[in-house]
């Protein structure tokens, strides 16, 4: 088989692809909030610089680290290869950014993302799904069988299971059996709230019999302090009459 056949049965994205774990220099081309897209000189297509691996802190963004145009170290650290299609994932934390040095030369941190990438998607793929009834109470529309998130109720409407035919006459007892209990609870409650207002009109009356006798009680020795004070005067008026007749 000749080179030409060879190369004619290769994918186009494979010309001029980078090797794993290499180390170049690229163009950020491209900046979105998930990651940077980088271009490798020799190669046309780009490759994906995650905000997880751009720096060994946490990234929301990635418009904070880079900027379009801006030249970056980067290290190879995935290849994805489907037919026609090449998708490259790159890393800068990997890399001394200002002088190229390799900060994982024997490729542990590379292996330990990949691995964990793995695994993501494998627990992605399988996906639980539940086929009985839950034994769950709405909190928005107060029924039972569902979360609050899977409630599809509109405000103020309210949506509950429909019993069996064997379940129908249980319920109908025990509702029967609580409204006797019900009516015999608000009896009670009146027959307290009775005697509670009569024990506040009990107290009220002897504070007021209370105050009434206290202000006369003081009205009287107001009275008698006052006629004694008269009698002074009058008893000293006399004592000087007297002294005067002498005198003269």
């Amino acid at each position: 088989m000749s080179n030409r056949d060879r190369s004619s049965r290769e994918p186009a994205g494979l010309d001029g692809l980078p090797p794993m774990y290499s180390i170049a220099k690229g163009e950020v081309v491209s900046v979105q909030t998930y990651g940077a897209f980088v271009r490798l000189p020799g190669y046309r297509k780009e490759g994906l610089v995650h905000v997880s691996e751009m720096s060994a802190s946490r990234v929301e963004s990635a418009s904070e680290i880079v900027d379009v145009g801006e030249q970056v170290w980067i290290k190879v650290i995935g290849q994805e290869i489907q037919g026609e299609k090449v998708k490259l994932s790159f890393s800068m934390k990997a890399v001394n950014q200002g002088t190229g040095r390799d900060l994982d030369p024997n490729n542990v941190q590379a292996e330990q993302d990949a691995r964990r990438r793995r695994q993501f998607r494998d627990q992605g793929s399988n996906r639980i799904t539940l086929e009985a009834v839950l034994n769950t109470t709405c909190s928005k529309c107060g029924c039972k069988g569902h979360f609050t998130k899977d409630c599809f109720s509109a405000p103020g409407l309210q949506y509950a299971l429909v019993p069996e035919e064997d379940d129908e006459e249980p319920l109908r007892q025990q509702t029967s059996a609580a409204a006797p209990q019900q009516d015999s609870d608000k009896k009670k409650k009146k027959k307290k709230e009775k005697k509670m207002k009569k024990k506040k009109a009990k107290r009220e009356r002897k504070e007021l019999e209370s105050d009434g006798s206290s202000g006369g009680d003081g009205k009287v020795k107001r009275r008698r302090h006052s006629s004694s004070l008269e009698k002074q005067d009058k008893k000293k008026k006399k004592h000087k009459k007297e002294k005067l007749h002498k005198h003269s």
